[in-house]
C-alpha cells in the first residue's frame, strides 16, 4: 500500500470506518494537521475492533493476514494487514535492519516466537527476506530446545542471533552453565523488550565477540515506530519516514512536545495502512526527543510499567534502580515483580535470578540491601507495611530459566499478579 497524504487517509477512514466516522463527526470535512485530530482512546478502539460486527475496519475481512496482540498482559487483540500493507511493513523494517548492523552474507538465526497468531517470528523472517542486502535466514524459533539450537548455530556458523532479550539470555545461560561460548556470533539483535545491564553481562559471557543492537521498534498493533540509530544507546531510534509519523505528547495535556529531553507518551500515525487505520494511536510507550521534534527519540519504557500493592504504586524502574545500587558484584541476572495476597493483605515479592550458585548468606545479605534501597526510594511502601496495609517487601531467588515468560511471545512477564480474582 503506497504512503498516503494525511488528509486522504483521514477522509478514507472517516468514510469507511464507523469508529473513525464517530470520533471525527465534529471535525471539518478536510483535515490536514494531526493536531486537529483527537488522540485515539485505546479502550474505545479495541472495544470497536472486534471479531464480529467490527467498527474499526474499513472493509470486510476478505484478504488479509491476521495477528494477535496484547503484549505480556491484558486481553489479546487482533490486528489485520492486507497483502500490500504487510509487504510495505516488512520492506521498510528490513531496510532498517541495515541500520542495526545487518551486512551482506550474514547468517541470521531467528529465535522469535511463532504460532498462535503471533507475529514476531514471521515478521522478522519476512523483514530479513525483504532487506536490501543478501542474507541467509535460519528459522529456528524461540521455543526450540537449547541444545539443538546451539548445534544449529554452530553448524551453520551463524553470525547474527535475533530474539527477545529473555530468549537471548536463556540461550546465554545455557551456554555459560555448560562452560560453552559462541565466539563466531558477532551481532545480537533484540526486540520486544528493553535490554538491561545485568542481561548484557550475561550475554557477554556467552557471546564474547558480539555487539548488541535493537533490530528496530515496531508492534503488531501500532505498526512501524522507529528505525535503529547507530549510537551507544540502543533505546534511540528515528521515525520510519515517510511511512510513519511519530508524536511525543505531554501525558497530562496531550500537547505535542517539541523540545529535547522532555518525556511524554508516544503516539503514532501510519500512512500506509487503510484496512485497519492507525491515526494518532497511543503506542503504549514513553519517550523523549534527543534533538528537535521529528528526529531521533529515546524510548523510556512502557507507560504502564507499574504495580499497585494495596495503597502503594511502585514502578519497574524503581526496582531496577534499587537492584543496580545494591548489586555491586553483579550477581542478579533478571527480575520480576510478583504481587500476592495472603492473610488479608497484599505483598510484593522481588523474584531475582542469579546465574551461578552463591552462598545463601551472600544472597540473603544482598536481598537485605536491595530491600533497603527500594524502601528508601518508595518510603510509602515501608510506611504502609508498618501500618499493616501491606506485607513487607520480600525477595525470592531463582535462576534465569525459571523466570516466567509469555508462552506466546517469549517475552519476560515483568509483573505477575498472583492475587485471587474472586
Amino acid at each position: 500500500m503506497p504512503v498516503q497524504q494525511l488528509s486522504d487517509l483521514v477522509r478514507f477512514a472517516r468514510d469507511h470506518s464507523p469508529f473513525y466516522a464517530d470520533i471525527y463527526a465534529g471535525l471539518p470535512l478536510d483535515v490536514d494537521r494531526l493536531s486537529d485530530l483527537p488522540v485515539v482512546d485505546q479502550n474505545a478502539f479495541w472495544a470497536a475492533n472486534t471479531l464480529r460486527d467490527n467498527r474499526v475496519l474499513t472493509a470486510p475481512l476478505s484478504e488479509a493476514v491476521v495477528f494477535k496482540t496484547g503484549g505480556t498482559t491484558g486481553t489479546p487483540r487482533f490486528s489485520c494487514y492486507t497483502r500490500e500493507e504487510w509487504r510495505e511493513f516488512v520492506t521498510a523494517f528490513g531496510h532498517g535492519l541495515v541500520d542495526a548492523g545487518l551486512r551482506a552474507g550474514h547468517r541470521v538465526a531467528d529465535l522469535f516466537y511463532a504460532g498462535e497468531l503471533y507475529a514476531s517470528f514471521v515478521f522478522v523472517l519476512d523483514s530479513l527476506a525483504h532487506a536490501p542486502v543478501a542474507n541467509v535466514r535460519l528459522p529456528i524459533g524461540g521455543a526450540a530446545p537449547m541444545e539443538p539450537t546451539v548445534v544449529a548455530l554452530r553448524d551453520f556458523t551463524a553470525d547474527v542471533v535475533a530474539g527477545t532479550p529473555t530468549t537471548l539470555c536463556r540461550l546465554a545461560e545455557h551456554l555459560v552453565s555448560t562452560g560453552d561460548q559462541l565466539p563466531q556470533v558477532e551481532l545480537l539483535l533484540f526486540g520486544g523488550e528493553a535490554l538491561f545491564a545485568d542481561q548484557r553481562r550475561l550475554l557477554a559471557a556467552a557471546f564474547p565477540r558480539a555487539v548488541y543492537r535493537s533490530l528496530g521498534y515496531a508492534s503488531v498493533d501500532a505498526g512501524l515506530l522507529g528505525r535503529p540509530v547507530s549510537t551507544q544507546d540502543p533505546r534511540t531510534h528515528r521515525p520510519f519516514d515517510p511511512h510513519t509519523v511519530v508524536e511525543i505528547l505531554d501525558e497530562t495535556t496531550n500537547e505535542p512536545i517539541r523540545e529535547a529531553g522532555r518525556p511524554g507518551r508516544v503516539v503514532v500515525t501510519q500512512l500506509y495502512r487503510r484496512l485497519m487505520p492507525i491515526i494518532r494511536y497511543p503506542a503504549g510507550d514513553r519517550a523523549e526527543w534527543t534533538g528537535s521534534e521529528g528526529g531521533s527519540f529515546r524510548i523510556l519504557g512502557r507507560t504502564d510499567e507499574g504495580v499497585r500493592v494495596g495503597p502503594v504504586s511502585l514502578y519497574w524502574k524503581d526496582a531496577t534502580n534499587a537492584v543496580a545500587e545494591a548489586d555491586t558484584e553483579d550477581l542478579v541476572t533478571g527480575m520480576q515483580l510478583v504481587v500476592r495476597r495472603w492473610e488479608g493483605r497484599d505483598g510484593l515479592v522481588l523474584r531475582l535470578a542469579t546465574a551461578t550458585c552463591h552462598a545463601p548468606s551472600c544472597l540473603a545479605l544482598l536481598a537485605e540491601k536491595i530491600i533497603t534501597e527500594l524502601n528508601a526510594t518508595r518510603p510509602f511502601y515501608p510506611h504502609s507495611a508498618t501500618m499493616g496495609f501491606v506485607h513487607p517487601l520480600l525477595v525470592e531467588w531463582t535462576s534465569h530459566r525459571d523466570l516466567v515468560v509469555n508462552t506466546r511471545s517469549g517475552k519476560l512477564v515483568r509483573v505477575l499478579d498472583e492475587r485471587p480474582t474472586q
